[in-house]
């Protein structure tokens, strides 16, 4: 009897003590948990604090890239008097590869779609230049070329790079 009356003497102390333990041990771990997710809230809000402003700067040079290589804006900045059509295309082609290789490294901050739809109105405007090149003998006068891509764009609903500044634009207001 003294053997079982020293038992329930022990579980009298280890019993309540279990309790406080195994309380303190879920409060605990509940507060790290929580506050391993608030910083790690934190963490994602000061990166987005750093990289928004970056993305937002690459869609505003893809933006540029799509005007500066837009038909009327190639027409009006490369056209010289004198100039052959053999000439104007190849200064066009020329102006459209270095500037795509200028913003290459924006892909890593717009979405792959986005970047998709820039390398489409790249090609677009290849092709239109390109198809009406074909067109022309290469020591054609380059105003009859341009006055041909002029023309081209009256018919088309839409340029191919208009079409992707409203893409990058709706994704920009996505964003916010």
């Amino acid at each position: 009897m003294e053997i079982m009356a020293d038992w329930l003497d022990l579980l009298k102390y280890i019993l309540p003590s279990l309790v406080v333990f195994l309380t303190a041990y879920y409060v605990l771990r509940s507060m790290i948990r929580s506050q391993d997710a608030r910083l790690k809230t934190e963490i994602v809000l000061g990166n987005q604090r750093i990289i928004t402003p970056i993305r937002l700067q690459a869609y505003e040079r893809m933006v540029l890239f799509l005007e500066r290589i837009s038909l009327e804006s190639l027409i009006m900045r490369l056209n010289k008097p004198g100039m052959t059509v053999q000439q104007l295309h190849q200064l066009m082609l020329q102006t459209i590869r270095q500037e795509y290789d200028h913003n290459l490294s924006q892909q890593v901050y717009i979405s792959p779609s986005a970047w998709e739809v820039i390398k489409n109105a790249r090609g677009n405007i290849l092709k239109i230049i390109n198809t009406n090149f074909e067109k022309f003998k290469p020591d054609t006068p380059a105003i009859e070329f341009s006055r041909q891509l002029m023309e081209q764009l009256v018919e088309v609903e839409k340029q191919p790079t208009q079409t992707a500044i409203e893409y990058l634009k709706a994704e920009i207001r996505k964003l916010f």
